[in-house]
């Protein structure tokens, strides 16, 4: 994958250790090969919303089990990306309302990498390829840091 790669939903998909671990994982639900011959930017586009498509999206809405999937595959690869960068194995918690809010931890060892409050769960998305390699990046960054300030908790 070069650098950056134009794409028709608009910005571009930038070279990441993220998006790779991110594509990793829904290739890895694919049992019977369906997604062989899509690119990655392909199977990311789920996570890309433009900001009309996220108006189009009512306020009040029960978030969708494929939205509640999406959201675990982008808190799992950030819990994978951290146990290649550390050794240290980062398992992800959700627990979500029907209606749009709730929350999730990252937990290595004895010690809570990530704890984040959602709300508007059935919206969830980026506009940009960039925006969620970024947001992924960012959040395995911050599980990092935690880690190396508190390497015995983390392997506890």
């Amino acid at each position: 994958m070069s650098d950056t790669e134009t794409l028709p939903r608009g910005g571009l998909y930038p070279a990441s250790d993220y998006l790779d671990q991110l594509a990793s994982i829904i290739r890895a639900q694919d049992s019977y090969g369906h997604w062989d011959g899509k690119t990655d930017a392909d199977l990311l586009a789920e996570y890309i919303l433009t900001p009309e498509e996220r108006r189009e999206i009512p306020i009040i809405s029960d978030p969708e089990p494929e939205t509640i999937a999406r959201i675990e595959k982008f808190y799992d690869a950030v819990g994978l990306l951290v146990e290649k960068r550390t050794g240290v194995m980062a398992g992800q918690m959700a627990k979500f309302h029907h209606e749009g809010f709730g929350r999730v931890v990252l937990i290595g060892g004895s010690l809570v990498l990530i704890s984040k409050h959602m709300r508007d769960v059935h919206r969830f998305g980026f506009a940009t390829y960039a925006k969620l390699a970024e947001a992924g990046e960012k959040l395995t960054a911050d599980a990092v840091k935690k880690i190396e300030t508190y390497p015995e908790a983390a392997r506890d």
